[in-house]
């Protein structure tokens, strides 16, 4: 049954350019993917009718793939499909595909399509304001590949659920706000999404939602980015989420893995300590894959400390250098102060210069200068195939006594003294952090991304002053950089 929706909609996409999909944030789901999402939920045995709730549906290959298993349930009599869609080209092969299902199972199968703007239609509803409907409809389960778009703050979707938007929201996360407000209680739900949500600070009061309001039983990652969607080439951190709307805290989550849609017979699989996973006031969302990643949030997790509680704060570089061409000098001249790029940083340490272009700026704008501290410069952007992604070099301002300011382009960070300088043993010691594997780790585990974001990196767990800067002297002393020696005294104080 699901064969024939598949290729119906293979040959809708060969149809249809990119570009008009592309307004609707469709990418359509793969026949493996979808009845994979559609065996992750539990069905409560001796149940007669179910309500399903397919959001985005498309043409129907979700709704299609979860029909399939529920067709194979004896206790079940009747189903209910409700599906928003609201893409006029494809509502045709949705009914189609719908009716085509209804008639080749022996159940009771009743669909409507409801062709209204999924958020704003459900306004007063989800903000529990004046003419909002009392008893709004609520579904058994949710199921949904919701578009990914991004839209403007100020957006009727976005203005819409102002309680989990914050700076410019993305469609898909909208989308899974109010599939978790369509549940009833106990109700589950599946999405296949991005997974930018689960840290940063644009998608905090989402998580706040989410994770309050409904419990992550079952997450699923994919170990390739472009074998997710069939017929599509989307390049994106994708995963596969089971959400129950409930306030109960289970023990554990589920996480498994695959290479790609096409291998779900080989999945690795992991039971983990649901605090591990859902952790701290950001409810960071820690995807772990094997016990090794386990074991880094067990270590890190027992220290209480951020950066901003020991008094320093990561910040990102102050010039955006083709947004300054007039200001840019290669050579040294009157006035001139330097201008460092992650290529400064080698081997641990910030050389300068190496007689690279556009090293020097010229400048009184205050906002594009800082004062010749000491630093710990991080690099922003990393390769995917690099072996590290938090790459750092140690900056002290001794070495440089001929600039009493200086400038950092935007694609480094930098770690400063909220208050006052930092010393030269606490440099080092951030740089032992930093340059463990497994610091590292943690960052990979917490961020899909090739960014290294100030957010994250100000909210992970540090030790204590006193013990960095012990670090640091121990580094020092060494004169030993290397990631051996740093993880060799990292291990000291993770006990």
């Amino acid at each position: 049954m699901l064969d024939r929706v598949v290729d119906c909609t293979n040959k809708y996409i060969e149809n249809m350019p990119k570009i008009e999909r592309k307004k609707y944030g469709q990418f359509f789901t793969s026949k493996e993917t979808a009845r994979f999402m559609a065996g992750l939920y539990t069905v409560p045995s001796g149940k007669r009718t179910v309500s399903v709730l397919d959001a985005g549906a498309g043409s129907g290959i979700l709704s299609c793939a979860f029909l399939e298993r529920l067709s194979r349930i004896d206790t079940i009599q009747s189903i209910e499909i409700t599906c928003y869609e609201n893409d006029e080209k494809i509502l045709g092969l949705l009914k189609e595909n719908l009716e085509y299902c209804k008639t080749h199972i022996e159940k009771n199968v009743t669909y409507r399509i409801l062709t209204d703007n999924y958020i704003t239609s459900q306004y007063l509803d989800f903000n529990h304001m004046i003419g909002a409907n009392p008893n709004p409809d609520k579904y058994d389960f949710v199921i949904g590949n919701p578009p990914y778009m991004k839209i403007p703050k100020d957006a009727p979707e976005a203005t819409a659920m102002p309680e989990v938007c914050y700076g410019a929201p993305n469609m898909y996360f909208l989308f899974a706000t109010m599939g978790l407000f369509n549940l009833k209680n106990d109700g589950e739900m599946v999405y296949i999404i991005p997974r930018s949500w689960t840290s940063g600070a644009y998608f905090k009061h989402f998580r706040q939602y989410f994770l309050e309001k409904g419990k992550l039983k079952h997450i699923h990652l994919f170990g390739s980015r472009k074998k997710v969607f069939d017929k599509e080439d989307v390049l994106q951190e994708t995963i596969i989420v089971k959400m129950q709307k409930t306030t109960v805290m289970p023990d554990t989550v589920t996480i498994t893995s695959s290479q790609s849609n096409g291998d779900f017979a080989n999945l690795k699989s992991l039971t983990v300590p649901y605090n591990l996973v859902v952790s701290g006031e950001d409810y960071y969302v820690y995807l772990v894959t094997d016990e090794t990643e386990v074991n880094v949030l067990d270590k890190l997790h027992k220290f209480d400390s951020t950066l901003p509680d020991i008094g320093v704060r990561m910040k990102t570089g102050l010039t955006v250098d083709f947004r300054n061409w007039d200001i840019l000098r290669n050579e040294e001249e009157e006035g001139a102060i330097p201008l460092f790029y992650a290529q400064h940083i080698k081997h641990g340490k910030v050389q300068f210069p190496i007689k690279k272009e556009h090293e020097y700026v010229v400048t009184e704008q205050k906002g594009l200068m800082q004062d010749n501290h000491n630093y710990l410069f991080v690099k922003r952007f990393t390769a995917k195939e690099e072996p590290r992604r938090l790459q750092c070099g140690v900056y002290l301002a001794k070495n440089f006594p001929q600039y009493s300011r200086i400038s950092t382009q935007n694609k480094i960070n930098f770690i400063d003294g909220t208050f006052t300088e930092m010393s030269e043993c606490l440099v080092y010691g951030l740089y032992v952090l930093f340059n463990s594997t497994l610091y590292d780790a943690y960052y990979r585990i917490l961020n899909g991304s090739t960014q290294v974001n100030s957010t994250e990196i100000n909210a992970m767990p540090v030790p204590d002053l006193q013990s960095i800067q012990d670090m640091g002297r121990k580094l020092m002393k060494s004169k030993d950089m290397s990631e051996n020696n740093c993880n060799m005294i990292l291990e000291g104080y993770c006990g």
